[in-house]
């Protein structure tokens, strides 16, 4: 019996409708999936930087 707080509002997930349950758990792995994403694109990110810097270095100073 664990309560969930939607807009404000508090439910005991047990006493919903399956349907519900479903969408809920459907949001739950959209909301996990997104975290993940953005954990993704940090790590890309701080790669191409460090490419980016690595590329710098490498290119002829007197350019």
């Amino acid at each position: 019996m664990a309560k969930i707080n939607i807009d404000g509002k508090e439910y005991d997930s047990d006493a919903l409708s399956e349907d519900a349950r479903t969408n809920m758990l459907n949001v739950k792995y959209c909301d996990d999936k997104v975290a993940d994403l953005k954990r993704e694109l940090a790590i890309a990110q701080t790669a191409r930087n460090a490419y980016a810097q690595a590329l710098k270095n490498a290119l002829p100073k007197d350019a």
